[in-house]
Formats: structure tokens, C-alpha cells, sequence
């Protein structure tokens, strides 16, 4: 299965943005399944639920430093080698979506309040917008990737 429909599945079966991406493709890079999964818990709903910066988009960035980042004997070009690739993920998701702020992407709902809360699962946001970024993430890191 191709890390997007991965991404897609996690996501149906109830994992967040965050760790959907990820886990799509942490376990060939190294990490299992189940600690892909609890690293980027705490990055859903842009970060804890802060809707911050998006969970499809911190899960992508965390699958690219796993690939590129700096390591305790590396030098720091492969520190800037993942800042390039994080600048080319995060232009390439603003073209698609316009934003890489949750809040931004739910058209500035806030999920702690229950009146925005309930209007965003009323108009299945999770299910139609949020599925979208999540595709989107995956593809572009399969993309970034596959330049290499």
C-alpha cells in the first residue's frame, strides 16, 4: 500500500492528522507502527488541539526529518538539506490549501468551544477538509522523496 492510501487509513480508523502522516511513513524509516503513532499524538489538531500549525503538516515534516534531519555525527548540511525540504512541503501545501494553520483551514473555527466545535462536525470538516490535508501532506512528502 502506498504511504497516501496508509495516511488515508489511519485517518479513517480515528488517528489524528499528525499521525496519520507520519505513521504512513515512519515504519520505513525506522520506527515502528505503534511509537510512530504515540510520537505524534501530541501534534494532532495543530499541536494538542491548539490549532496551531496543521497535524497533516507536522506529521509530514516529522517523516522528513526522520529521512534527512541532522543525527548526533552528522554535519550541518543535512540540517539544511531538511530546512530546504521543509521550505519546498510548506510552499507546496500553501499553493494547494492557502494555509498551514488549522484554525486557518477550518475557516477560523476553534475546536475548544463547543458552538465551533459542533458546527465543525455538522459540516463534516474532519471528514472533508481535514482527509484532504492529510492526502495532501502524503503526497507531497512521496514527491519530495521520490527527488531523491
Amino acid at each position: 500500500m502506498r504511504p497516501v492510501e496508509e495516511a488515508q487509513k489511519y485517518f479513517d480508523n480515528n488517528f489524528s492528522c499528525s499521525q496519520s502522516v507520519f505513521t504512513a511513513f515512519a515504519p520505513d524509516l525506522g520506527l515502528s507502527v505503534d511509537n510512530s503513532l504515540k510520537v505524534a499524538c501530541a501534534f494532532g489538531a495543530g499541536m494538542g488541539r491548539q490549532q496551531q500549525t496543521c497535524g497533516a503538516v507536522t506529521g509530514a515534516l516529522m517523516a522528513m526529518g526522520l529521512k534527512y534531519g541532522k543525527g548526533i555525527n552528522d554535519n550541518d548540511d543535512k540540517k539544511l538539506h531538511t530546512y530546504a525540504k521543509t521550505e519546498l512541503f510548506i510552499e507546496k501545501f500553501i499553493d494547494k490549501h492557502g494555509s498551514i494553520n488549522c484554525r486557518e483551514l477550518l475557516d477560523g473555527l476553534d475546536m475548544k468551544n463547543s458552538a465551533d466545535l459542533e458546527r465543525i462536525k455538522k459540516e463534516e470538516m474532519f471528514e472533508k477538509r481535514c482527509a484532504k490535508y492529510v492526502v495532501t501532506a502524503a503526497r507531497i512528502v512521496e514527491k519530495v522523496f521520490d527527488e531523491d
